[in-house]
């Protein structure tokens, strides 16, 4: 017997991939702030990491840190508004992978560094899936449907 609070399957998983995708995007933004606000203390952080040398070789830790505080920043707004989710999810995965290299990988310290690779796992579901339906993504999909059907 179904009641009026049973809620059909499709709309149960489309609105758990859209609070997924809101509250993953939020790491992102943090930590993009993070490091927008704060490049120096990150700075350093980058130049006392073990494998730090393998990021500073080709630019200055600060000019690194800013220009990936703007890709996360850009990246994690683009997720949480479900907008080139796909793109955005790349764009993240490009970012988090030299930082996890050069800054997690080689102290003794585990636990960020399997924070990063479970991130690593979020951002593969993003960008082999997509968004749900409630993304801009998904409206953008619509209004193309509709404009090309009209022609």
């Amino acid at each position: 017997m179904q009641t009026n609070l049973e809620i059909p399957a499709a709309r149960r998983k489309d609105a758990a991939e859209f609070i997924f995708r809101v509250l993953f995007s939020l790491i992102f933004l943090v930590a993009g702030t993070g490091h927008l606000m704060q490049p120096a203390k990150i700075a350093s952080r980058l130049d006392n990491a073990p494998m730090g040398h393998l990021a500073t070789a080709w630019a200055p830790p600060e000019a690194l840190v800013i220009l990936a505080g703007i890709a996360l920043v850009a990246g994690g707004a683009a997720l949480l508004l479900g907008f080139k989710t796909r793109y955005a999810a790349l764009l993240l995965g490009l970012v988090l992978i030299p930082i996890t290299l050069t800054v997690q990988v080689g102290t003794a310290e585990l636990g960020p560094l399997f924070k990063n690779i479970a991130l690593l796992g979020g951002l593969v579901h993003f960008w082999a899936g997509g968004s749900s339906a409630f993304s801009l993504d998904k409206v953008m999909e619509v209004r193309f449907e509709r404009s090309s059907t009209k022609r």
